[in-house]
This record gives C-alpha cells, sequence and structure tokens, in this order.
C-alpha cells in the first residue's frame, strides 16, 4: 500500500504498492463528485511528441493482432514513430496519422521478412509477410476496425505471467509508454545497455511463453489487471521518491505512470481500483511542488507549504473518489486515495483528521494486510493514541526480516521516540535509519534530525 502522507511525515515517504506500503486518506462523507478523471487523447494539434506517444500503443496493438510477434512489430513501430518525428515537423502531419504510423510500420515489417528470406522457410516468411497490393492500396488502418483501440490488450500482453516485476515495468514504458530504451534507463539510473538487454530478455521470454495478443478472459483478466496497477504504481512510486540517488524525485515516472493510468481509466472507465489508483496518483503527485526546498532537501509533510499543493490535481482526486466508493465494493487503492484525500482536506498539519485515518488503515489491513500496511497504521495509532503504544507495535514488525532491515521501520521508531522525549534514543535510530537509506535526499533529512535533537 503507500506512504504517501503517513510516512512522509517522518522520512518525506515513498508510495509502497499493496503489500509494500500504504497512504493516508479520505473523508468519505465530505467526497462529492468534481472533476472527470477519464483521460482525453492527445488533440490533433497536440505537440508531435505527445501526440506519437498517445498513437504508439495504438499502433502496436494494431500490427501484433494483425501479424503476431509482438519483438518483431515493436521494433517495426519504433521505426515508424522515428520517421514521423523526423518527417512530420518539416512536411507536416498526415490527415490521418495513426493510418500513417502502421502503414509505415507494415511496410518495416514487410521488408524485416523480405530480409530474412535468405535463412527462413517460405512458411515462416508468410506468416508475417503483407501483399504488396495492401500497402500500395488503402491505408493500413483503413478497415472496419480501423478505430479499435488495443491498448488495453497491449498493457495485458506487457504483463504476462511469464515476465518478472523489473521486466513489466520495461516493457509497459517502451510498448505502451512509447518511452525510448534511453529515457528508461535514465529513469532508473541504470546503463543504457542494462535496459536494452532487460527489455529484449522480455520480449524473448513473451516469444517463448507462446503468448498471444487476445484480451485474457475471466479470472486470469482479473489477475492480469492487477499486474498492470501493480507496474503502474511502482513506476510512479519510483518517480515520487527514488530509490536511490541524488534526487528525491524522478517527475518524468510519475508523469509517465499518471499518464498511462488516465488511458487505462478511458479503457476502463466502470474498474474502481483503476479510478481508485488515478486518484491515488493525482492526490499524492499534487504534493509534489512543497516536498522539495530550494536546495533539493526533503521537506516532510507537516512541515510542507500547503498552500503549493496542486489544488487541480486534489479537487479531481476527491472527484473521482466521490464518484467510485458510493458504488459498494471498495478496494485497496481506492482506501489509500481516501486516506490521501484526508490529507488533502487538511489546511494545516495540526487540522489532519488521524482518527479517521486510523479507521481507514484499519480497513485497509483488513483488506490487503502488509507489513508497510501495519508501519504506516503504526504511525497513525502514535498520533491518535500516543507513541508508547506505537513502539510496541514497531516491536511486533521487527519480527519480519524485511521490515527490520528497511530504513523506513528506524525512522519510525526514531520520530516514537522523539514524541516520547527520549532523544537521546531517537537520534540513534535516526543514525541507523539514515545509515539504511539509499536515497541521498532521505539520508541528509535523517542526519539532520540527528543534529536537530543535539541541538535541542
Amino acid at each position: 500500500m503507500s506512504e504517501f502522507g503517513m510516512s512522509e511525515s517522518l522520512v518525506g515517504a515513498r508510495a509502497g504498492f499493496p503489500g509494500e506500503g500504504t497512504p493516508p486518506g479520505a473523508r468519505a462523507s465530505s467526497l462529492v463528485p468534481g472533476t472527470p478523471g477519464a483521460g482525453v487523447a492527445a488533440p490533433p494539434n497536440a505537440p508531435v511528441e505527445d501526440l506519437l506517444r498517445e498513437l504508439a500503443p495504438q499502433v502496436l496493438g494494431v500490427l501484433v493482432r494483425r501479424y503476431g510477434q509482438f519483438e518483431a512489430c515493436e521494433d517495426a513501430v519504433q521505426e515508424a514513430l522515428l520517421a514521423a518525428a523526423s518527417r512530420w515537423p518539416g512536411e507536416g502531419r498526415p490527415e490521418n496519422p495513426r493510418a500513417w504510423l502502421v502503414t509505415v510500420a507494415a511496410r518495416r515489417l514487410v521488408d524485416q521478412v523480405r530480409a530474412e528470406q535468405a535463412r527462413r522457410h517460405r512458411e515462416e516468411r508468410a506468416a508475417l509477410a503483407t501483399p504488396q497490393a495492401e500497402l500500395v492500396g488503402p491505408a493500413a488502418d483503413a478497415r472496419p476496425d480501423a478505430d479499435r483501440d488495443d491498448s488495453l490488450t497491449l498493457f495485458f500482453l506487457c504483463c504476462h505471467p511469464a515476465l518478472s516485476g523489473p521486466s513489466r515495468v520495461a516493457l509497459t514504458l517502451r510498448a505502451v509508454g512509447g518511452l525510448t530504451t534511453a529515457q528508461i534507463a535514465a529513469a532508473f539510473l541504470v546503463p543504457e545497455a542494462t535496459m536494452a538487454q532487460r527489455i529484449s530478455r522480455a520480449k524473448q521470454s513473451i516469444r517463448a511463453a507462446g503468448a498471444t495478443f487476445r484480451m485474457p478472459e475471466g479470472e486470469e483478466r482479473s489477475e492480469r489487471l492487477a499486474a498492470v496497477l501493480h507496474v503502474l504504481y511502482l513506476v510512479f512510486n519510483e518517480g515520487y521518491t527514488a530509490t536511490d540517488g541524488a534526487e528525491l524525485t524522478v517527475p518524468m515516472l510519475s508523469e509517465e505512470a499518471i499518464r498511462l493510468v488516465r488511458m487505462l481509466h478511458r479503457l476502463l472507465p466502470d474498474d474502481g481500483e483503476v479510478a481508485g489508483l488515478l486518484a491515488l496518483m493525482l492526490l499524492t503527485d499534487a504534493r509534489r511542488p512543497a516536498r522539495t526546498g530550494p536546495g533539493g532537501d526533503l521537506v516532510p509533510l507537516d512541515e510542507q507549504d500547503r498552500g503549493r499543493w496542486d489544488r487541480g490535481l486534489i479537487e479531481e482526486g476527491v472527484g473521482l473518489l466521490g464518484r467510485f466508493l458510493p458504488r459498494g465494493k471498495v478496494g485497496p487503492y481506492q482506501l489509500q486515495a481516501a486516506i490521501a484525500a484526508v490529507h488533502a482536506e487538511a489546511g494545516r498539519a495540526d487540522d489532519t483528521d488521524w482518527p479517521q485515518i486510523l479507521a481507514l488503515y484499519d480497513l485497509l489491513e483488513q483488506v490487503e494486510p502488509s507489513p508497510v500496511v501495519a508501519l504506516n497504521r503504526a504511525v497513525a495509532v502514535a498520533m491518535v493514541h500516543g507513541p508508547a503504544v506505537a513502539l510496541d507495535l514497531l516491536a511486533e514488525l521487527e519480527a519480519d526480516r524485511r521490515m527490520a532491515r528497511h530504513h523506513r521501520l528506524h525512522a519510525a521508531r526514531a520520530h516514537f521516540l522523539e514524541m516520547a522525549g527520549e532523544y537521546e534514543r531517537a537520534a540513534d535510530a535516526y543514525r541507523e535509519a539514515a545509515r539504511r537509506a539509499m536515497s541521498v535526499p532521505e539520508r541528509r533529512y535523517l542526519t539532520g534530525r540527528v543534529v536537530r535533537l543535539g541541538e535541542g
């Protein structure tokens, strides 16, 4: 779940995923209908880059549905996108940009097949080859299903069970997000060659698994959708609070995650958890302008200038919750968004409705229990019932080896000890948390807490 609001008050918060973290929530009684959250396709006059990113998954979906061979189709689409990026600014956009891209990508695909004729049997060539007449006649996208958007199926394919978590993230950003390998590598602070290998292995895994371009049904669809949401949440998390490095945030990743969830919400407008994830991201990202100081230092939630929070994003997120919470079944993303909304409602940190947040965490722990949800709930307990009770809860969490090694558990203990007036022990806990933190801004913040305690 997410630590969006709560543990941000301790160490700047990293959004978690169900089972990895948890956010602060929302007062259901105050959630009223607001701005619809459905994504809107890039308009015809949008910048070329934005239009290409919007069209990329649609074009790839068309090719994979028609010809199969995800890897070959993805390469062909990338070439078509490069051609458009170089030609459209000077020559002008075609009347039907998507059809143009499909046609060019199909031609590239045929060229690839022909280049392999010397070492492939005719049967293998025929599987991909398109008759030349189709390429010089009507546009490749001019068919009865021309307006069909295969982006949702593409989401599911990129999150195939045969892929590892990191591979799903990389392939989704590449195939659905339209990011280049270099952009993805830079965002995750890994060499481009490493990311290229990861994407290549993902494509090979899809081929080896015999994955087909189809919409999953029944339980498989539900499981695959959960994986898609997980991937998008992980992307947002890394953008909201980078795992390591000199910067606290990677805005490109947060923005891309929000864009992709908007797309998913447009494709599945009645799914409560898709809407919940979008609301959660919007409500959380609204705080980004206030999360760092002039020098890039982390500013904890209770010290942020709330006048800098993006009210437009908050209104949109609250509006989504207002439309979906009353519908009945509430999932973990909706609960996390509700917690984030409670924080958004508080004009000052002292106005935060911590009893409401604790009640939401209690419900979240029932719906999807995890050590990080328990850690976040402990913070709410400290704010409602005092630090001594919360410290007892942390003692129980230490039995989980994953949490015992995590810097956030030590940061939480330090915070509770500081609340209890045990400053020397709190300083020791802050030092241990700083030692374990990988993010430079988080490490600076935790070390700064030690200094402040010493000066006090």
